[in-house]
């Protein structure tokens, strides 16, 4: 062994102890009469010290030559540190070096070693080997594995088995693109890297393992954003012979363990039952599926004193709705003027925004003062539960634009206003997805969820008639504005499943190529079976305080989905297309 204790292990108890230690030179001190040296692995910082009354000429001149991240072994004798420091665990000691041998040099890193860093993301990306030497990064990895290891010990005692799938797959038309995989022993052929691991859990169900997880990787060709891998993890769960109900509470207490045994808290809105919410209500009182109810300004709709507003603006929209600002009625004109912008950035989108403040010490005022006068307002401001001192917000215009438009600025108000505690945790059930969503470019119903979701019970006939008020026997869970599951109830007979591709404009053919194999063993006694998926990575990530989740993965790609640090994707040779049978037709 290179070393007999690790750098954050020692103590007072240690003194007068001849010691091995190995690791990177953090930094040293040079006093002229003595150099002290930080010594640093993944476990902590401990103090060399080098002195001309106690260490020899040339262990001296070593000592002076080590340069930053050096990687080096000393033996000595742990002594009393003379200036403590109450900041780190090994504060009362230093180690005084008797040998000292130089195991690997180091070129100058690009960026300090420190937990606060002069590197850049794009710089720190390139030499990520580099970073995970960091505290930040080195501890969101720890942190990442016991998140991880709580996981299989809570399913595991649950009595789910951890079953791996296959990684090489046939390609599938629905959700994301796949990443792809040319055959060469099957010319012309292709496998695909799975979008999840849809199917086979529920062949898995068909095959009587009725509690399956897997904590799996997952492959789509997307768009990316900051939050968003070209592969992440998904902690991946199946169960049969269950109702939704069963699968609600079984993941309800595998998020309040996470929540008490990783965190130490328990959820904000603790009870008997996480709190639910039906799509329509989330959609309607928040603008999005996945709220964040930490806080409130809940969307209220305005409506005219009469049979109209009197204001083109409002009377043309197919919705006017608002949201309450509490306390903020003294917002200055260049505050409320930065919101107006803000929501006219084109991420946004919005043509304006209205405002109406309710000043406490005197009238109503508002951006449209010269359209309705104080009594007017003073009637919003009823419907929009408004009190002295707050600050109303109001968009008009397509529904569907300006409920996204207005969560956008909810959530950035409640940003800008510290609404959103990192270490507050409201878990929601969001429930009773619509099945299918309509594709104006395709001029086609979609599978909101995937094609296997069931319908909600005695809804299966509106498919004929009216397909767009389906439910779906689905559900998310969310957690401070974040989904970080979701799930279904599936179909589990032949008919329903084939039923269910017709109206997704599958012709039977196609059906057949592309699922046969799962409609087949459905035909072979597959039990009622549903589950859920929890996205591993942001999980992880709202857990540890924050809601991106590059920093929880130790070698994430960017947002054009490239590693930078080893260059891919990259071009291969002439001669591996040539034992594929590939040919490159690049678009110039």
């Amino acid at each position: 062994m290179y070393r007999s204790h690790n750098c954050g292990e020692l103590r007072a108890s240690h003194i007068n102890t001849k010691v091995t230690l190995a690791g990177w030179v953090q930094k040293s001190r040079d006093k002229g009469f003595i150099v002290w040296v930080d010594l640093r692995d993944r476990y902590g910082i401990t103090q060399l010290v080098f002195d001309e009354e106690r260490t020899s000429k040339d262990l001296m001149e070593q000592a002076l030559n080590l340069g930053r991240e050096f990687v080096i072994q000393v033996k000595g004798t742990v002594i009393e540190r003379a200036s403590k420091n109450p900041n780190i665990a090994t504060g009362a000691i230093e180690i005084l070096v008797s040998e000292l041998t130089i195991l690997n040099k180091s070129l100058l890193p690009p960026f300090t070693i420190e937990d606060k860093t002069d590197g850049g993301e794009d710089i720190r990306m390139k030499y990520r080997y580099l970073d995970i030497r960091r505290n930040p990064v080195k501890n969101n990895l720890i942190f990442r594995h016991k998140v991880t290891q709580e996981v299989r010990n809570y399913l595991s005692k649950e009595g789910f088995i951890e079953v791996e799938t296959p990684y090489l797959i046939k390609s599938t038309p629905e959700g994301a693109r796949d990443f792809v995989v040319p055959s060469r022993m099957n010319e012309g052929q292709f496998y695909a890297l799975p979008q999840s691991p849809q199917t086979f859990k529920q062949l898995l169900m068909v095959g009587g393992m009725d509690k399956y997880f897997q904590i799996v990787k997952c492959f789509r060709d997307e768009d990316l954003r900051a939050d968003r891998q070209p592969e992440f993890t998904q902690i991946d769960c199946e169960m049969a012979f269950i109702e939704q109900e069963d699968i609600l509470n079984a993941f309800e207490g595998l998020t309040r363990h996470l929540l008490k045994e990783v965190n130490d808290v328990v959820p904000s809105n603790s009870g008997e039952k996480f709190p639910r919410m039906l799509y329509d209500d989330a959609m309607r009182l928040y603008g999005n599926d996945k709220p964040d109810i930490r806080f409130g300004m809940e969307f209220c709709p305005l409506t005219p004193k009469g049979g109209s507003f009197g204001f083109s603006v409002f009377d043309d929209a197919e919705l006017v709705v608002g949201i309450t600002v509490k306390n903020c009625a003294n917002y200055t004109r260049k505050q409320i003027d930065e919101l107006v912008n803000w929501v006219k950035r084109p991420q946004i989108g919005a043509t304006g925004l209205i405002w109406i403040k309710y000043n406490e010490d005197g009238p109503l005022t508002s951006s449209v003062n010269k359209f309705f006068d104080e009594d007017y307002l003073k009637h919003f401001s009823n419907e929009m539960k408004a009190e002295a001192g707050d600050l109303m917000l109001v968009l008009a215009g397509n529904t569907n634009k300006v409920r996204a438009q207005l969560s956008a600025l909810r959530m950035e108000l409640a940003e800008r206003l510290g609404l959103r505690d990192p270490k507050t945790f409201a878990p929601l059930w969001v429930m009773d997805f619509p099945l299918l969503e309509w594709d104006e470019d395709t001029k086609r119903y979609h599978a909101m969820h995937h094609p296997f979701t069931a319908p909600k019970p005695g809804q299966l006939e509106l498919l004929k008639t009216n397909p767009g008020d389906v439910k779906a026997n689905a559900y998310d869970l969310v957690l401070n504005g974040n989904e970080i599951g979701g799930g279904s109830i599936r179909i589990h007979d032949k008919e329903t499943q084939a039923l269910m591709f017709d109206y997704l404009g599958f012709t039977p053919e196609e059906a057949k190529a592309q699922f046969g194999f799962l409609m087949d063993a459905f035909q072979y006694g597959a039990p009622p079976h549903g589950g859920l998926a929890f996205g591993l990575d942001r999980l992880v990530a709202i857990l540890g305080g924050q809601e991106t989740i590059r920093d929880f993965i130790a070698f994430p790609k960017n947002n054009n989905g490239r590693d930078v640090m080893i260059d891919a994707p990259a071009p291969i040779d002439d001669k591996q297309l040539t034992e594929l049978s590939l040919k490159l037709n690049l678009k110039s």
